[in-house]
């Protein structure tokens, strides 16, 4: 059922708004005035219904044209209920986009609590230069912030970050706040950072090496008139980011160190919440190292962190959020549904149930060295350690656990490994821009290869990084691509923080320089070199960074080159290829190396398939080309009459003789130089072949109990074939639910990914 009933509240509808993208950059040198705000579409005339919704002289439910599909309110099956026409005033509300429960964590009621969260609208479901107007379940309204940040193809609102102040709040409190479309204009603030310090606002970073002290404060930044972003504005929050590098008493610039607040000033409250992050990361600052200090953050004059002899690890971050005013205890719960259907996330299997069990074991790991700055959260802090893990997978178990439960123990767990994400060593920022480093401005860096690898010809200048001592850059943290979690994009894409937006690019970007120029096709940034895996990791990240980075964004344009320059390799090399194997499979010289090199490793080729085919969802055309051709894989092997499927998801699968021979063109040759002769010989799926492989009748190889086992890591990428209609894809899915062995997602659903 499609909203399309109009409603309003009053006579005049308060919808405040800001505009923006990726944040504007000021200086208050010379004024106190608020930034200049980007500027928004001008919205359908006061009182007019837009183009193409309802009128309120036309029954909607008999004669409107349909709009956006809406997940229930209820988080139920069920169609939410239409609502009632009412006299138009001012502005006008057309229906309901989504809801979010606003849950009070605290044991108190609360008064005028702020809360701010990011959200992604599905295409259509939100047009260009309409803002969102809340509503109670009691029908109270409720002011809401949009600050625009991305717009999809049509116009329509991507994703946006939304601000609002609750009123009142019981003790334990849940209330469902309706997302409503309206006309009313977005308006950005007329605030600028100078209304902190009239409110005794402050906070600084210390540092102390050597018995020397290092600082950087923000509100002596914006005294100064020092350049500042802004990233939220309206009526409801303001979000100013302002950063320094630290500084001793006689105003010696430290080399590396820097620190970046990001201020949110609920102004109508007087409150403020503070962002604090610490940087060693410049990407061509000479001498690069690991810095040990005692840090200490001072908020409104009282100490809110202090850790005496941190090591601050090259290229790293660390990042702490503290509160100027009390705390509030708000936990913004998403409609998961509605995030599952707007594509931006996979298809996660909704009737997935999380024990209160797993909760329980997030949170006591959740605990010592390993939340602390330098430590990586509930990650594997050895990134290429092999074996069934819960931080793999289009995003990590904690992560998938949080989208289906809302659970405000898996949101602490996974917006506090996304802040922990800064611990490795893989975070290369640019002086030249203030930005993360970019393939496009530096074609030629690499992690790999000499110096002269790095020659740009256009330029003629070197472009590889200063170098770093391994006696001076030793970390107990180990990262690559092959083994990379999806750290930051969920949590940036729900939250709205910039910190997580910049960990989502710094690596997408890390993947993308750190092979070799020559490799990789220097500006291009080539994947195809790498582990299967790791192309798989790698293309995931970029798809992400490239759809979710704001319009305004620089980097947004970069990342969409580099993902278009892979997507046209793989379609070349395989897609538009008549003489590409027939397989769907990744057959790359790193790929073809099990078995003396005579076979690839499906569960890579199914993770492969699996970044594809979410890339395909974020809306990339030719990531839906090559996802024609890649998802055959999974398909052929549970449904190719030669293969039995209860070995479809096997450790390794042959391709061809030999090195030098040339591949294979049917399963029966793949199944003849793969399997035994003895299992060859058994009736597939049969008491024998179970008695064989030691195994339930019906039960897959490969661990099948397991929510890592091969069978789990195949089962996003069925999924996928199945979205995309190739042939016997239904029946393969088919056969693969109905398996007598399959996994309890409930203690980590990373691979419960369903055909939509």
């Amino acid at each position: 059922m499609r909203i399309a009933a109009i409603a309003v509240f009053g006579s005049t509808l308060a919808a405040c708004g800001g505009g923006g993208g990726s944040g504007s950059n000021t200086s208050l040198a010379s004024s106190s005035a608020s930034a200049p705000a980007p500027a928004t579409p001008t919205p359908p005339p006061v009182g007019a219904a837009p183009s193409g919704d309802p009128t309120v002289s036309v029954p909607p439910e008999t004669t409107a044209p349909a709009g956006p599909t809406t997940a229930p309110i209820s988080g139920t099956t069920s169609d939410p209920m239409p609502l009632p026409i009412a006299p138009v005033g001012e502005y006008a509300v057309y229906g309901v986009v989504t809801d979010v429960r606003i849950q009070n964590t605290g044991s108190a009621s609360q008064v005028n609590a702020p809360f701010t969260f990011g959200q992604v609208f599905a295409m259509g479901d939100l047009p260009r230069g309409y803002s969102l107007v809340g509503r109670l379940e009691d029908g109270t309204s409720v002011p809401l912030q949009l600050d625009v940040k991305a717009y999809h193809a049509d116009g329509s609102v991507r994703h946006a970050v939304v601000s609002a102040i609750l009123p009142g709040l019981a003790a334990s409190q849940v209330r469902t706040l309706a997302l409503m479309k309206t006309n009313a204009p977005i308006t950005p603030g007329t605030l600028s950072p100078k209304v902190l310090l009239s409110n005794g606002f402050s906070a600084s970073v210390h540092a102390v090496i050597n018995g020397v002290e290092y600082k950087a404060s923000a509100d002596d930044m914006i005294k100064s008139g020092w350049k500042y972003n802004t990233w939220l504005s309206g009526a409801v929050a303001n979000e100013w980011q302002v950063s320094a590098p630290l500084r001793s008493t006689d105003g010696s610039e430290h080399p590396h160190l820097t620190a970046r607040f990001a201020i949110r000033w609920y102004d109508s409250i007087k409150k403020a919440r503070v962002d604090v992050t610490v940087e060693n990361n410049w990407a061509y600052e000479l001498n690069p190292s690991n810095i040990t200090y005692d840090a200490k953050v001072v908020v409104r004059g009282q100490e809110v962190y202090v850790k005496p002899a941190m090591t601050h690890l090259h290229h790293s971050r660390w990042r702490k959020l503290f509160w100027w005013g009390d705390e509030p205890q708000v936990h913004v719960r998403h409609n998961s549904a509605y995030l599952i259907a707007s594509r931006a996330v996979p298809n996660y299997d909704q009737s997935v149930v999380t024990p209160e069990s797993a909760f329980k074991t997030l949170m006591s790991k959740w605990t010592g060295s390993a939340i602390e700055p330098m430590g990586v959260g509930l990650a594997n802090p050895y990134m290429p350690s092999t074996g069934g893990r819960n931080d793999l997978g289009i995003m990590p178990g904690w992560a998938a656990t949080y989208l289906l439960s809302m659970d405000p123990r898996a949101k602490t767990v996974t917006l506090g490994t996304a802040d922990l994400a800064g611990s490795w060593s893989a975070h290369y920022r640019d002086k030249n821009t203030d930005r993360p480093v970019s393939l496009i401005d530096y074609p030629y860096m690499t992690m790999l290869g000499t110096k002269g690898d790095t020659k740009n010809p256009a330029t003629g200048q070197y472009e590889a990084f200063p170098s770093c001592p391994s006696s001076l850059c030793t970390t107990p943290n180990k990262h690559d691509a092959s083994h990379q979690p999806g750290f930051a994009y969920l949590p940036y894409l729900v939250t709205g923080d910039y910190y997580y937006l910049e960990e989502l690019q710094f690596w997408a970007m890390y993947n993308v320089f750190q092979s070799n120029p020559g490799y990789r096709k220097n500006i291009q940034g080539l994947l195809y070199n790498d582990q299967v895996r790791g192309q798989a990791w790698s293309l995931r990240t970029l798809a992400e960074a490239a759809y979710i980075t704001p319009d305004d964004d620089r980097l947004k344009s970069h990342f969409a080159r580099v993902l278009q320059s892979n997507l046209d390799w793989y379609n070349a090399t395989y897609t538009n290829n008549v003489a590409a194997n027939v397989f769907g499979v990744i057959d790359t010289k790193g790929a073809v190396i099990y078995n003396s090199k005579r076979g690839i490793a499906p569960w890579q080729d199914d993770f492969f398939t699996s970044a594809v085919g979410h890339a395909t969802e974020l809306g990339f055309d030719d990531a839906k080309t090559l996802l024609g051709w890649k998802a055959k894989a999974p398909v052929l092997r549970m449904t190719d009459p030669a293969m039995c499927w209860i070995d479809a998801s096997l450790y390794s699968m042959n391709i061809r003789d030999s090195e030098t021979s040339p591949m294979y063109t049917t399963m029966a040759q793949v199944v003849a130089g793969s399997q035994s002769d003895g299992f060859r010989a058994l009736a597939c799926g049969s008491a024998e072949m179970a008695s064989f492989l030691g195994l339930k009748v019906g039960e897959m190889t490969g661990y099948s109990s397991s929510v890592t086992g091969y069978p789990s890591n195949m089962q996003p990428a069925l999924a996928y074939a199945v979205d995309a209609r190739l042939p016997n894809a239904a029946a393969g899915w088919t056969r693969f639910m109905a398996r007598s062995v399959k996994p309890n997602y409930g203690s980590s659903p990373q691979f419960a990914i369903v055909p939509r």
